[in-house]
């Protein structure tokens, strides 16, 4: 494939979120101006300022209309208890049902994008969207909820791919990997601050049912774009074997999985509950299975062989990474103001700069994209998030949302600038090898975003549970009776109660229990520093891998340019 020929590009988004391979096409410069069939795109060049534009907004409001599907529970787990009657851990069940279907399905999109073309794909796709947007508003139970959600992430799936397709859409082919690309993974990052400023609003409205109807009332304005402003379709090509539909269904399952697993598993604790062991195993079952068949067919679902080369293991390691330390934002420091008592509505305004940091961090990382100034662009946005972390690391339970508006704008913008170099650098070595191994790296891509997503939050959760206990035991040896302080400090909790509990037995076993409240909140605030430090020691160490790099990278090239000139001057004489 050189570089005049036509490529199709796919790739998937962050985060989160979701996220399915877009497809859009890298053509040559055209030759004479032939007659464009009706209802075809206008080229980029002849194009206006206004409509392309009007496609980078498309593009965003499909990031927007399916990124809030996706976190509109997960940012109001708690808050939804009361309207299901259902515990945290029953509610989270919502989430599983979604990333079940939602962790393979764009794998299984692109080769149906690719063999029926992409105006069927595009149509059928957000009608799909609006029906399972219409049946939010029939749901009356958790049971209800659950097998709705699991419609929902199976009709999601495709629109993040639109998403990617109309950004990409509205640039000429050299812009489509760093301009194009910086400003379409930025739109992944938009959905979820702000499904977090709009749902207190909300919920106050009509509770469960008008965060769906908000979701409705998106799909139905996303609905027409599809009809009025058309996308380049790729060349059509029977990519699909019947083969290809049982290893798929091995492989969803298996990923699916352990999407739940991951979900689910630190709710209701890994080991004690049996289902999550079936569960687990049951996916490792499904996915050796699905290995076993690929690795001996001659033209694989995947190419599981390219997927695990060293390179691309190196990529996959980079994005989960990055997950990692981006989690902080996304999951930890949320579940840290929930212990101290803190909603939504009491941290818009941070989610507000947050949102307008990712803006302005996408925004900087297509400008050093634009200059091939990838490698600074990394530099910055580790620098970033390691001090953000390192800034967070220092709370207390008087922290609130003010004390953290610059360590998470700096978190914000770096994650927004970390991203869009790594995924241009992976096209672009998927492109190499032509078309088809494009849906490999769409596989490495959605598991380090998706799978990996869920996997490093429920390790920090984890994390965090784990140094609770620590900090719990240590801090309970210190609480004795027989210390005056401890004894004041008891009195002083039951000071307001005095006046209407007499019996003096009663009203120190009250003060005991405010004071075990107390201790077990500084002990959850311990933990949540814990969190925040390996974050940041995390991302140091990876600032210091990346700059060794650079450094070998430069020493390498200055080593080759003494031994170029010399074989320059060398040239004539043996001529």
């Amino acid at each position: 494939m050189t570089k005049a020929d036509t490529v199709a590009v796919e790739g998937a988004p962050s985060g989160a979120g979701p996220a399915a391979a877009p497809g859009t096409t890298l053509a040559a410069t055209p030759g004479p101006a032939a007659p464009l069939p009706p209802g075809s795109p206008i080229p980029v060049e002849q194009r206006p300022a206004w409509l392309t534009g009007l496609y980078i907004a498309s593009g965003l409001m499909m990031f927007l209309t399916q990124g809030l599907g996706l976190n509109i529970v997960n940012v109001n787990l708690y808050q939804l208890q009361g309207t299901f009657s259902a515990t945290v851990a029953e509610v989270a069940a919502l989430s599983a049902a979604y990333m079940f279907p939602y962790a393979s399905l764009s794998l299984a999109l692109f080769k149906i994008r690719v063999q029926y073309g992409l105006r069927p794909f595009a149509e059928l796709s957000i009608a799909a969207f609006v029906l399972a947007s219409c049946l939010n508003l029939f749901v009356t139970d958790l049971h209800s909820a659950v097998v709705v959600r699991f419609v929902s992430g199976m009709a999601a799936a495709p629109l993040s791919s639109l998403g990617f397709l109309y950004i990409l859409e509205a640039f000429p082919p050299q812009r489509k990997l760093n301009l194009g690309l910086s400003i379409a993974l930025m739109g992944t990052l938009l959905a979820a601050p702000a499904a977090r400023i709009i749902s207190p609003t909300l919920l106050d409205f009509d509770g469960y049912r008008a965060l769906y109807t908000m979701e409705l009332g998106l799909s139905l304005i996303a609905l027409p774009i599809i009809y009025l402003l058309p996308l380049t379709p790729p060349p059509r090509a029977k990519v699909i074997q019947r083969t290809d539909v049982f290893t798929y269904l091995l492989l969803a399952i298996g990923l699916g999985s352990l999407a739940v697993f991951f979900t689910l598993g630190r709710f209701y604790w890994w080991l004690e509950a049996p289902w999550l062991g079936v569960l687990l195993a049951s996916a490792l079952a499904f996915l050796t299975a699905y290995g076993m068949i690929e690795l001996r067919r001659e033209n694989p679902l995947l190419d599981l062989r390219w997927i695990f080369s060293r390179s691309n293991l190196h990529l996959a390691a980079v994005l989960i990474m990055f997950r990692a330390i981006t989690s902080e934002q996304s999951t930890t420091i949320v579940s840290f103001y929930q212990q101290l008592g803190l909603q939504n509505d009491q941290m818009t305004f941070l989610y507000v700069l947050i949102l307008i940091a990712s803006v302005l961090g996408g925004l900087v990382c297509a400008g050093l994209m634009l200059r091939e100034s990838t490698g600074l662009a990394h530099v910055i946005a580790l620098s970033l998030i390691a001090a953000g972390a390192f800034l967070d690391s220092q709370s207390n339970n008087l922290t609130r949302p003010e004390q953290m508006y610059l360590s998470q704008s700096m978190i914000a913008f770096g994650a927004a600038m970390f991203l869009p170099p790594v995924m241009a650098k992976g096209f672009a070595s998927a492109m190499e090898r032509g078309a088809p191994h494009l849906v490999n790296f769409i596989t490495i891509f959605l598991f380090t975003q998706i799978t990996g997503s869920v996997i490093t939050t429920a390790f920090l959760g984890s994390f965090v549970t784990i140094r609770e206990k620590f900090h719990s035991s240590i801090l309970v040896e210190n609480v004795l009776l027989t210390n005056p302080q401890v004894t004041q400090r008891i009195s002083q909790l039951v000071g307001g109660y005095s006046h209407t509990i007499t019996d003096r037995t009663l009203l120190n076993a009250e003060g005991l229990a405010l004071l075990g409240q107390q201790v077990s909140r500084e002990a959850y605030v311990l933990a949540y520093n814990d969190a925040f430090l390996l974050i940041g020691c995390v991302t140091i160490a990876s600032l210091a891998i990346l700059l060794l790099h650079l450094a070998w990278n430069r020493f390498a090239v200055a080593r080759s340019k003494p031994a170029s000139g010399e074989a320059g001057m060398a040239l004539p004489k043996q001529v």
